[in-house]
């Protein structure tokens, strides 16, 4: 049992240092060749897992050996671009001024139906509101409306804006967020005397969330009924 903890707390450790060499994506924008090497690495942690008399290093191997070709694949992308288009493809235009193309949506292996999906999460619901859409290599799918059918920004009417900086996390869960401090031209001295300000001891507060104005919302932990 105690030996079964141990390799799993070695290859989970293992695998987590492979995904950091291999860098971070979101798994919907994850190239087919970073899929594939996902997959395999998720394979080879569950099999030196579930096999007890196989050797660790069975697994360990292949796995760091799959993570070594990722990193020289993507260095090889990065170099070569004729490699990288051969490797990943290129971007397809799907609809031009409005009008779907099918050739390519059947190139694609496309459902109609899966277009106007990944249109709805652009929040386009009309095809023919689109000047220009694009299939990216990580099967994303990007669009342009028409001028006159894009939403109205506060610089078309020539309004002032309120707010330069977007409401940022300052410290969440006992961890202060730097980069969002600097972001607002603050600094960890700053939050702490507004901590302090505040009242709520660190133990007691679960987040500070503010903008280049300030804190502009305290959360204090629940306690326990």
């Amino acid at each position: 049992m105690y030996a079964l903890l141990i390799r799993t707390l070695i290859i989970y450790f293992c695998v987590l240092v492979a995904m950091r060499l291999m860098g971070k994506r979101q798994l919907g924008e994850l190239q087919p060749a970073e899929l594939v090497s996902t997959i395999l690495i998720s394979n080879l942690a569950s099999l030196s897992i579930e096999s007890a008399d196989m050797p660790l290093w069975t697994s360990l191997v292949p796995l760091f050996l799959i993570t070594g070709i990722e990193i020289l694949d993507s260095v090889l992308v990065l170099k070569f671009p004729t490699y990288a288009r051969l490797v990943m493809g290129h971007p397809k235009v799907i609809i031009r001024n409005g009008v779907i193309d099918q050739k390519v949506l059947s190139e694609l292996r496309l459902r109609t139906e899966d277009l106007l999906e990944a249109l709805r999460s652009e929040d386009v619901y009309d095809p023919r509101e689109v000047c220009y859409a694009v299939v990216e290599t990580n099967g994303t799918v990007h669009a342009a409306k028409y001028p006159e059918k894009d939403s109205v920004t506060k610089e078309d009417l020539s309004l002032p804006d309120q707010k330069k900086t977007p409401v940022l996390p300052f410290w969440l869960d006992g961890q202060t967020f730097d980069e969002n401090l600097a972001f607002c031209g603050k600094d960890n001295a700053w939050l702490e005397k507004q901590i302090q300000k505040n009242g709520t001891p660190k133990a007691e507060l679960l987040a500070a969330l503010g903008d280049e104005d300030g804190i502009c919302l305290w959360i204090q932990k629940k306690r326990a009924m």
